[in-house]
């Protein structure tokens, strides 16, 4: 299949790219950066150093992925999409003198299997959004999202769950059925989980 790259992205000859990923206009990628198989970046994308992006991952127009971001496989990420990764971020020192590379300290964020996050939504660095969960628009993630957890508002609060395809889950006590797919949703004192699997670390 091959990878498709347009002629203006700047992608770093230390990037490892997979195997049918496609880089649109004006995106840059930094060096060491691990992309996995059949990802699609849009127009003016910004992978830091060293972030890791997993398979089947879509990122939209204007997204900024900042070193210590790892996302794992099937992970969307919608326009305008900022993670950050500096809990205490200043330009200088007490002293006025600028920081430099170690002045400061990387707080690592995580988005795990399938999870979508929408246009505008912020992740604050230190935080996991759990496997298929759902970040509503213009959101702000200040702490972990759990699994199959649709969150919103600032700061973002749980206020329902999904299923796999995005369809809100229902409850029948502590069991959602999806009409459309059969996937059984079941809750539990430790989260949410799908039918027949263990509780995510």
């Amino acid at each position: 299949m091959g990878i498709r790259i347009h002629s203006s992205a700047v992608v770093h000859e230390k990037a490892r790219i997979g195997d049918g990923t496609q880089i649109w206009l004006f995106c840059q990628v930094r060096e060491n950066v691990t992309i996995g198989e059949n990802c699609v970046f849009g127009k003016n994308v910004y992978v830091d150093s060293d972030v890791v992006i997993g398979k089947n991952c879509k990122v939209q127009n204007n997204v900024s992925l900042f070193h210590g971001v790892t996302l794992e496989d099937g992970v969307f990420c919608g326009p305008h999409v900022c993670f950050t990764n500096d809990l205490r971020p200043r330009a200088v020192n007490p002293d006025l003198s600028v920081k430099g590379a170690d002045d400061w300290i990387v707080s690592k964020t995580l988005v795990k299997t399938g999870a979508a996050l929408g246009a505008n939504s912020t992740i604050v660095c230190g935080s996991t959004v759990g496997a298929w969960a759902m970040v509503a628009a213009g959101s702000v993630v200040t702490k972990d999202v759990p699994d199959y957890a649709l969150v919103r508002g600032n700061p973002a609060r749980v206020v329902g769950y999904v299923f796999a395809d995005g369809d809100t889950a229902v409850f029948e006590g502590d069991v959602a059925t999806s009409k459309k797919t059969g996937e059984r949703l079941v809750r539990g004192k430790d989260g949410v989980v799908r039918a027949g699997e263990k509780v995510s670390a």
